[in-house]
Protein backbone atom coordinates (compact mmCIF):
# COMPACT_ATOMS: atom_id res chain seq x y z
CA UNK A 1 0.00 0.00 0.00
CA UNK A 2 1.36 3.43 -1.00
CA UNK A 3 -0.18 6.73 0.16
CA UNK A 4 0.97 9.93 -1.60
CA UNK A 5 -0.70 13.03 -0.13
CA UNK A 6 0.36 16.40 -1.55
CA UNK A 7 2.21 17.16 -4.77
CA UNK A 8 1.12 14.82 -7.61
CA UNK A 9 4.76 14.12 -8.48
CA UNK A 10 4.89 11.45 -5.78
CA UNK A 11 1.69 9.82 -7.06
CA UNK A 12 2.98 9.80 -10.63
CA UNK A 13 6.27 8.28 -9.48
CA UNK A 14 4.44 5.59 -7.54
CA UNK A 15 2.21 4.76 -10.51
CA UNK A 16 5.25 4.51 -12.78
CA UNK A 17 6.85 2.09 -10.33
CA UNK A 18 3.97 -0.37 -9.94
CA UNK A 19 0.72 -1.45 -11.53
CA UNK A 20 -0.20 -3.86 -8.73
CA UNK A 21 0.43 -2.17 -5.36
CA UNK A 22 -2.58 -0.01 -4.39
CA UNK A 23 -1.92 3.76 -4.42
CA UNK A 24 -4.00 6.44 -2.69
CA UNK A 25 -3.23 10.06 -3.65
CA UNK A 26 -4.51 13.52 -2.85
CA UNK A 27 -4.02 16.32 -5.36
CA UNK A 28 -5.36 18.17 -8.39
CA UNK A 29 -6.06 17.14 -11.98
CA UNK A 30 -5.82 13.34 -11.53
CA UNK A 31 -7.58 12.59 -14.84
CA UNK A 32 -5.58 15.10 -16.88
CA UNK A 33 -2.33 13.79 -15.39
CA UNK A 34 -3.24 10.20 -16.22
CA UNK A 35 -3.40 8.98 -12.62
CA UNK A 36 -6.93 7.64 -13.13
CA UNK A 37 -9.18 6.95 -16.12
CA UNK A 38 -12.07 8.94 -14.62
CA UNK A 39 -13.22 10.21 -11.25
CA UNK A 40 -16.14 7.79 -10.98
CA UNK A 41 -14.27 4.78 -12.36
CA UNK A 42 -10.57 5.24 -11.65
CA UNK A 43 -9.59 1.77 -12.84
CA UNK A 44 -6.18 0.22 -12.20
CA UNK A 45 -4.43 0.42 -8.87
CA UNK A 46 -4.86 4.16 -8.13
CA UNK A 47 -7.59 6.17 -6.41
CA UNK A 48 -7.71 9.02 -3.94
CA UNK A 49 -8.97 12.46 -3.11
CA UNK A 50 -8.93 15.51 -5.41
CA UNK A 51 -8.16 18.96 -4.02
CA UNK A 52 -9.78 20.92 -6.88
CA UNK A 53 -7.03 23.56 -6.65
CA UNK A 54 -7.32 24.50 -10.31
CA UNK A 55 -11.11 24.35 -10.42
CA UNK A 56 -11.33 26.81 -7.50
CA UNK A 57 -9.35 29.47 -9.35
CA UNK A 58 -12.41 31.41 -10.51
CA UNK A 59 -13.78 31.68 -6.96
CA UNK A 60 -10.38 32.67 -5.56
CA UNK A 61 -9.88 35.36 -8.20
CA UNK A 62 -13.42 36.65 -7.54
CA UNK A 63 -12.62 36.92 -3.83
CA UNK A 64 -9.34 38.71 -4.55
CA UNK A 65 -11.18 41.10 -6.86
CA UNK A 66 -13.79 41.74 -4.15
CA UNK A 67 -11.00 42.38 -1.66
CA UNK A 68 -9.23 44.94 -3.86
CA UNK A 69 -11.78 45.94 -6.55
CA UNK A 70 -9.57 48.69 -7.98
CA UNK A 71 -6.65 46.33 -8.60
CA UNK A 72 -6.15 45.55 -12.28
CA UNK A 73 -2.60 44.15 -12.27
CA UNK A 74 -2.25 40.76 -10.60
CA UNK A 75 0.46 38.13 -10.36
CA UNK A 76 0.46 34.39 -9.66
CA UNK A 77 3.30 32.53 -8.00
CA UNK A 78 3.42 28.92 -9.20
CA UNK A 79 5.77 25.96 -9.08
CA UNK A 80 6.75 24.94 -12.64
CA UNK A 81 7.80 21.51 -11.37
CA UNK A 82 4.27 20.72 -10.22
CA UNK A 83 2.59 18.65 -13.00
CA UNK A 84 -0.75 20.35 -12.25
CA UNK A 85 0.65 23.85 -12.83
CA UNK A 86 -0.22 24.14 -16.57
CA UNK A 87 -3.87 23.39 -15.80
CA UNK A 88 -4.00 25.73 -12.81
CA UNK A 89 -2.30 28.54 -14.73
CA UNK A 90 -4.86 28.12 -17.51
CA UNK A 91 -7.73 28.29 -15.00
CA UNK A 92 -6.33 31.44 -13.40
CA UNK A 93 -5.75 33.06 -16.80
CA UNK A 94 -9.36 32.36 -17.79
CA UNK A 95 -10.69 33.73 -14.49
CA UNK A 96 -8.74 36.99 -14.72
CA UNK A 97 -9.64 37.42 -18.38
CA UNK A 98 -13.33 37.16 -17.53
CA UNK A 99 -12.93 40.07 -15.11
CA UNK A 100 -10.80 42.09 -17.52
CA UNK A 101 -7.70 41.87 -15.31
CA UNK A 102 -4.09 41.45 -16.39
CA UNK A 103 -1.93 38.85 -14.68
CA UNK A 104 1.76 37.98 -14.66
CA UNK A 105 2.77 34.37 -14.03
CA UNK A 106 5.91 33.98 -11.93
CA UNK A 107 7.55 30.52 -11.78
CA UNK A 108 9.13 29.66 -8.44
CA UNK A 109 10.94 26.34 -8.24
CA UNK A 110 13.08 27.13 -5.20
CA UNK A 111 12.31 28.91 -1.94
CA UNK A 112 15.53 30.84 -2.50
CA UNK A 113 13.76 32.71 -5.32
CA UNK A 114 10.88 34.02 -3.20
CA UNK A 115 12.31 37.25 -1.79
CA UNK A 116 13.74 38.55 -5.06
CA UNK A 117 10.62 37.72 -7.04
CA UNK A 118 8.17 39.31 -4.60
CA UNK A 119 10.36 42.42 -4.44
CA UNK A 120 10.36 42.49 -8.24
CA UNK A 121 6.58 42.36 -8.31
CA UNK A 122 6.42 45.31 -5.92
CA UNK A 123 8.71 47.30 -8.22
CA UNK A 124 6.35 46.50 -11.11
CA UNK A 125 3.46 47.83 -8.99
CA UNK A 126 1.58 44.54 -8.94
CA UNK A 127 -1.58 45.24 -6.95
CA UNK A 128 -2.63 41.75 -5.80
CA UNK A 129 -1.11 38.30 -5.59
CA UNK A 130 -2.46 34.78 -6.14
CA UNK A 131 -0.35 32.00 -4.63
CA UNK A 132 -0.67 28.42 -5.84
CA UNK A 133 -1.44 25.67 -3.34
CA UNK A 134 1.90 23.84 -3.52
CA UNK A 135 4.45 22.39 -1.12
CA UNK A 136 7.11 24.90 -2.24
CA UNK A 137 4.98 27.73 -0.84
CA UNK A 138 3.49 25.74 2.01
CA UNK A 139 6.99 25.17 3.38
CA UNK A 140 7.50 28.95 3.56
CA UNK A 141 4.13 30.21 4.83
CA UNK A 142 5.63 32.67 7.29
CA UNK A 143 8.25 33.98 4.85
CA UNK A 144 5.62 34.55 2.16
CA UNK A 145 3.32 36.35 4.59
CA UNK A 146 6.16 38.62 5.71
CA UNK A 147 7.22 39.38 2.14
CA UNK A 148 3.68 40.24 1.05
CA UNK A 149 3.21 42.45 4.12
CA UNK A 150 6.58 44.16 3.67
CA UNK A 151 5.60 45.20 0.15
CA UNK A 152 1.92 45.77 1.07
CA UNK A 153 0.65 43.37 -1.60
CA UNK A 154 -2.76 41.81 -0.82
CA UNK A 155 -2.52 38.06 -1.39
CA UNK A 156 -4.84 35.06 -1.48
CA UNK A 157 -3.67 31.55 -0.65
CA UNK A 158 -5.23 28.10 -1.02
CA UNK A 159 -4.50 26.93 2.52
CA UNK A 160 -5.69 28.37 5.84
CA UNK A 161 -2.27 27.57 7.37
CA UNK A 162 -0.86 30.43 5.29
CA UNK A 163 -3.30 32.86 6.93
CA UNK A 164 -2.59 31.48 10.39
CA UNK A 165 1.08 32.20 9.63
CA UNK A 166 0.27 35.84 8.82
CA UNK A 167 -1.08 35.73 5.27
CA UNK A 168 -4.04 37.96 4.42
CA UNK A 169 -6.71 35.63 3.02
CA UNK A 170 -7.22 32.03 1.95
CA UNK A 171 -9.93 30.05 0.24
CA UNK A 172 -9.79 26.35 -0.45
CA UNK A 173 -10.61 22.87 0.75
CA UNK A 174 -10.11 21.91 4.35
CA UNK A 175 -6.80 20.06 3.93
CA UNK A 176 -7.10 18.32 7.28
CA UNK A 177 -10.32 16.75 6.00
CA UNK A 178 -8.65 15.85 2.68
CA UNK A 179 -5.83 14.03 4.45
CA UNK A 180 -8.29 12.37 6.82
CA UNK A 181 -10.28 11.04 3.88
CA UNK A 182 -7.07 9.87 2.22
CA UNK A 183 -6.35 7.90 5.37
CA UNK A 184 -9.85 6.41 5.37
CA UNK A 185 -9.42 5.19 1.79
CA UNK A 186 -6.05 3.72 2.73
CA UNK A 187 -7.69 1.81 5.56
CA UNK A 188 -10.51 0.51 3.36
CA UNK A 189 -8.03 -0.82 0.81
CA UNK A 190 -5.94 -2.47 3.51
CA UNK A 191 -9.13 -4.23 4.60
CA UNK A 192 -9.61 -5.68 1.12
CA UNK A 193 -11.38 -3.15 -1.14
CA UNK A 194 -9.88 -2.45 -4.58
CA UNK A 195 -8.78 1.02 -5.74
CA UNK A 196 -10.57 0.48 -9.07
CA UNK A 197 -13.88 0.22 -7.18
CA UNK A 198 -13.42 3.38 -5.12
CA UNK A 199 -14.29 6.63 -6.96
CA UNK A 200 -11.96 9.60 -6.62
CA UNK A 201 -13.58 11.81 -3.98
CA UNK A 202 -13.78 15.58 -4.16
CA UNK A 203 -13.71 17.94 -1.16
CA UNK A 204 -17.00 19.00 0.36
CA UNK A 205 -15.63 21.46 2.92
CA UNK A 206 -14.28 24.81 1.73
CA UNK A 207 -13.29 27.68 3.97
CA UNK A 208 -12.62 31.39 3.64
CA UNK A 209 -10.22 32.69 6.28
CA UNK A 210 -9.22 36.35 6.68
CA UNK A 211 -6.48 37.82 8.87
CA UNK A 212 -7.52 41.29 10.08
CA UNK A 213 -4.15 41.86 11.76
CA UNK A 214 -2.43 41.55 8.40
CA UNK A 215 -5.01 43.82 6.76
CA UNK A 216 -4.20 46.49 9.36
CA UNK A 217 -0.46 46.11 8.80
CA UNK A 218 -0.76 46.73 5.05
CA UNK A 219 -3.39 49.46 5.49
CA UNK A 220 -6.24 47.60 3.83
CA UNK A 221 -9.92 47.83 4.80
CA UNK A 222 -11.70 44.51 4.33
CA UNK A 223 -15.15 45.00 2.71
CA UNK A 224 -17.96 44.10 5.17
CA UNK A 225 -19.53 41.86 2.52
CA UNK A 226 -16.33 39.81 2.41
CA UNK A 227 -16.10 39.57 6.19
CA UNK A 228 -19.68 38.30 6.23
CA UNK A 229 -18.69 35.43 3.94
CA UNK A 230 -15.69 34.39 6.04
CA UNK A 231 -15.71 31.10 7.91
CA UNK A 232 -13.10 32.50 10.26
CA UNK A 233 -11.68 35.96 10.92
CA UNK A 234 -8.35 36.19 12.75
CA UNK A 235 -8.28 39.37 14.84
Amino acid sequence: MIATPGNPLSALAAKAATTTIPIVFSGSNPVELGLVASLNRPGGNVTGFGTMSGELAAKQIDLLHELVPRATRLAMLFNPDNPSSPYQVADVRAATSTLGLSIEFVPISSVNDLAANVAGLAQKRIEALFIQLDSVFGARNTQLALLAARHAIPAIYGNRLSVEAGGLMSYGPNLADVYRQTGIYTGRILKGEKPADLPVMQPTKFELVINLQTATVIGLDIPPTLLAQADEVIE
